[in-house]
């Protein structure tokens, strides 16, 4: 069986996400990429964050990637289908990718990456944001959108984590478990324990992820649909981010329930969650259940990456959602 450790960072998967090669190597740049303006800005803890600006579009979308303790490069390929009529703002979120990585780990706070999209918003000059988010990254939009009711205009949730910790793991560990042999189970294991220590963290990192990208797709779906790279950090920040900012992140939430705050969100939220996910429906279904104003797409034959497995689906909905007025 898996360790609650390791179902973590299927889950994070993402680098999915958004990240896995798949995660595969995208150091061609995705189309548009040339035309990319990148840069850092810093948080009010003096943390450097760094951000990938693509597209074009009078209107900005600010991207949020799942983990914690991935980064963004695994989702800029996968969006390009929305760069033709909006600008994209990607960044790392703190302890991943280019930015910092704190020596003092108790900068790891869910409440510092609240503060990191606030300082984001500050930094551009937004009255208020446009949020899509994937996996891990619905829960820190949900908690900036409770702590910034009036900064936030509409956000879109792909495979959300639940707005509930309670008997999340035991049941997505499970439907993980399923999905793989005892063997791959196995394996994972070592690639990540190679990853964190062997002398090849990216070999590693690759070999990892494509296992771990498996049961996070629906069945039939080969890794390679996913252009991202979950890999594309040093070696160093892929250490740091699998191996601690995950962790101390997660556990800074505590055993997490939204319920009681998520009426105070009065942003319209979209959600899209594929049939075959491993994160339990029932569960994710409670994000519109106490949001007054999200609604749910199930979207079939799609799991985790509902984007890539199912572009056609995925890609008119937010179009449409984001242009109701």
């Amino acid at each position: 069986m898996l360790s609650t450790k390791a179902s973590i960072f299927i889950l994070s998967i993402i680098c999915s996400s958004y990240i896995f090669v798949s995660c595969n190597d995208t150091s061609g740049g995705a189309p548009g990429a040339a035309t990319a303006r990148e840069g850092y800005f810093t948080s009010e803890d003096n943390i450097r964050l760094y951000y990938k600006m693509t597209g074009q579009g009078a209107d900005t979308l600010v991207v949020i990637h799942g983990g914690p303790g991935m980064d963004s490069e695994y989702m800029v390929a996968d969006f390009e289908p929305l760069a033709d009529k909006y600008k994209l703002l990607f960044y790392d979120q703190r302890g991943g990718g280019r930015s910092t990585l704190p020596k003092d780990t108790s900068q790891l706070h869910m409440t510092q990456h609240i503060t990191d999209l606030e300082a984001l918003r500050t930094h551009f000059g937004f009255e208020k944001m446009t949020l899509v988010a994937h996996s891990f990254g619905p829960a820190l939009a949900a908690r900036y959108a409770i702590t910034h009711p009036g900064r936030v205009a509409r956000m879109v949730f792909l495979g959300p984590i639940p707005p509930i910790r309670e008997n999340f793991w035991e049941r997505f560990g499970d439907a993980v478990n399923r999905r793989l042999t005892p063997q791959e189970q196995k394996e994972l294991s070592v690639q990540y324990n190679a990853m964190i220590e062997g002398p090849d963290t990216k070999e590693a990192c690759r070999k990892f992820w494509n296992i771990a990208l498996k049961p996070r797709l629906a069945a039939g779906r080969k890794v390679s649909i996913i252009k991202g790279d979950c890999c594309a950090a040093s070696p160093e920040a892929i250490r740091y981010g699998m191996d601690i900012t995950n962790s101390v992140t997660i556990n800074s939430m505590g055993n997490w329930d939204y319920h009681g705050d998520l009426p105070l969100v009065t942003a319209p939220t979209l959600i899209l969650h594929g049939e075959e996910e491993a994160i339990p429906m029932d569960m994710v279904e409670e994000w519109v259940k106490a949001m007054p104003h999200a609604q749910l797409i199930k979207v079939p034959r799609a799991a985790h990456f509902t984007y890539v497995e199912r572009p056609d689906v995925t890609w008119p909905a937010i179009e449409a959602f984001l242009e109701k007025k």
